[in-house]
Formats: structure tokens, sequence, C-alpha cells
């Protein structure tokens, strides 16, 4: 999923939520959303054709949709039964897709207008949730330099870039390194015990 398809589905979560009584939108109001200079990061500039042609697409992958029988063209996104959005995490995930990563309390506090949290352990609780499943919807990055708290990524684009894995792989060629050294010894020392033998029998038979 690219970025305009991540901005257009965020933007109708987020006014589904904040402003019912707008939801669905209109082609016009969508792209006001998209390119909404508070609350998003990054702010785009997208013309209303770029929006049209995400929506498409979207709507081929039934995301979206347009409601049946609006005097004005209006659509509506489909995102709580494809990707199962309880409240709680239908908030999160609103603004982790129109705001990038960020740390559970920025969650707890940017998530307010759209569903309140108890506390930041709320907040813990459901991006596990969201996590969790064989297709999780985010995934946390850990602590940054100089950061108290973790950050959380949405997936909807794939894995988030520099993400820092596990990276065994140096200790495990020494490992193996060590090893082929270990096994090179072992046969000298094996040569060198034939040869002494070897040695050992022919002075025996000299004496």
């Amino acid at each position: 999923m690219d970025a305009v398809e991540i901005r257009v589905l965020g933007c109708l979560l987020e006014k589904q939520q904040a402003t019912p009584e707008y939801y669905p939108l209109t082609l016009n109001a969508l792209v006001a959303a998209c390119n909404q200079k508070s609350n998003r990061d990054p702010v785009t500039e997208l013309a209303e054709n770029d929006v049209r042609e995400t929506l498409d697409r979207l709507r081929a992958d039934v995301l979206v949709w347009p409601v049946e029988g609006a005097r004005i063209g209006r659509w509506e996104h489909n995102l709580d039964r494809s990707w199962e959005l309880d409240p709680a995490g239908k908030a999160l995930i609103t603004v982790l897709l129109l705001r990038g990563p960020q740390t559970p309390g920025e969650l707890r506090s940017r998530c307010e207008r759209l569903h309140p949290f108890g506390s930041v352990g709320d907040v813990e609780a459901a991006l596990s949730r969201l996590a969790a499943g064989p297709e999780p919807l985010v995934t946390e990055l850990g602590r940054g330099p100089g950061q108290k708290e973790s950050r959380w990524a949405h997936l909807v684009a794939g894995p988030p870039p520099g993400r820092s894995e596990p990276a065994p792989a140096p200790r495990a060629s020494a490992a193996v390194g060590l090893a082929d050294r270990v096994a090179a010894l072992e046969d000298r020392v094996a040569e060198l015990a034939g040869e002494l033998s070897r040695l050992a029998t022919k002075l025996e038979d000299q004496g």
C-alpha cells in the first residue's frame, strides 16, 4: 500500500470518528482532509485526480466503497470488517496512519478526540492486540537513542524502514571460523601422531 492510499484510509477513519455528522465524505472533503495542515505527518498537496485514482484502487481491494443513493458522491471505508477493528484499535491505527511512528504516551494524547484511553497501559494493551495474530497491523520499534519510550508503527505498507532487528550473524560467523580452526588443528595433531608412531616403529626395528 502506497503513501497516498494510507493517507486516504487514515482520513476516512479519522473523519468517521471525529466528525461523524459529515461522514461518509465527498471527494472534495476527502481531498481537503488529506491536505490538512494539522495532525498530519507529512503534510501533502494531493490533487483531486490523485485521490480519485487512489479511491478506485482501494475500491478494487474492497477497502472503500461509494455510498449508494447519495445525491453527491460520498465514500466510506470498509476497514472495521477487513481489519477487525474495535474502537480502541481503530483510534490507534488512525493516528499511526496519519502521523507515523509514535510512543504510547503520544498516541494516548493524540487519540483523545477519537477514543479516550484511561492510561498508557490501556494504549499498550490495545497495541498488543493489533500486533497479535497472523497478520499484525502494528509493530513495536523499540527505543531510539535518547528516547525513554518505545515507538510503535503501522505495518499497512510493510515493515517500517530502519527497523532494528537482532543481528547475531557476526557472532555465528566467528563461531564457524573457530570451529574450522579447531578442526584443522585436530587434523594436524592426528597427522603428527601418525608420524611419531611411524618414527617409533622405525627406531624399534633399527634397535
